[in-house]
């Protein structure tokens, strides 16, 4: 049964993710904090997210993907990503949309999406997840010294309605967390996530933090764990956890 999600808008709040852990244990799968002036959304590695007030998708959604372990947890991951790209495809026709791993979204080589996933882990599951997305929907300059934004309305010239978007990117997000429930189900929503993955082919540069020195690699595979391997061009394979590797641009 996919569920409907619940909308608690906000007018204004310093992050959608502090606002929606506070209240967690009270709320139903499904529940969704939107807030149209995020003052302080947080990003990976610790970065904010730049979004005018009023123009682009700051929000949250609560999931209790009881059927997920703690082990399998980077599904919630590739849910959220996945979903995020079937919608963005029907707003963007003529430029491809990929996954840059782990999980933000991209159009060609400019970042349209973040996503920062937070769970609550319990010994044996996971309590609840709450994964924070930031869309660049109708903004048109970014101030910030972020290194590539972009937005729909840069691409197609026409503003989007953003309840409209927030709506078809949760109900999609609570479609596929219905629908990956089993082994099987699990293993194609995996297959879709490698597939839509960007720099899924040829040789790129990367900077190897562990190894401290840049490289020039191609995707090998992402594990269903979300560990990352890349194979240089000896043929060796190296395999990352996240803030292990950096994609030089």
């Amino acid at each position: 049964m996919i569920i409907a999600p619940k909308y608690i808008w906000l007018d204004k709040t310093n992050s959608t993710n502090s606002a929606l852990a506070a209240i967690a244990n009270e709320c139903e799968h499904g529940t969704v904090i939107a807030t149209h002036n995020q003052t302080a959304g947080r990003g990976q590695r610790g970065n904010t997210w730049e979004a005018q007030p009023g123009e682009n998708l700051t929000f949250s959604i609560l999931l209790r993907p009881l059927h997920i372990s703690p082990r399998d947890q980077f599904a919630i991951s590739e849910i959220v990503s996945v979903a995020i790209v079937n919608v963005l495809r029907n707003y963007i026709t003529t430029q491809p949309i990929a996954i840059k791993w782990p999980n933000d979204i991209y159009v060609n080589d400019l970042k349209i999406c973040g996503i920062l996933i937070e769970n609550a882990l319990s010994a044996s599951s996971i309590t609840h997840s709450i994964a924070g997305i930031g869309i660049n929907v109708n903004q048109q300059h970014f101030l910030s010294d972020a290194p590539n934004p972009v937005s729909i309305v840069n691409i197609t010239h026409s503003a989007t309605n953003l309840e409209t978007l927030l709506d078809q990117v949760c109900c999609e997000i609570l479609r596929l967390s219905a629908w990956a429930i089993t082994p099987e189900t699990l293993q194609q929503l995996h297959a879709q996530y490698c597939s839509m993955l960007w720099r899924r082919s040829g040789f790129h540069s990367y900077f190897d933090c562990i190894a401290n020195q840049p490289i020039q690699a191609q995707l090998d595979n992402v594990a269903t764990n979300g560990i990352l391997s890349l194979r240089l061009q000896d043929g060796q394979v190296r395999s990352y956890a996240f803030k292990e590797i950096k994609a030089i641009l």
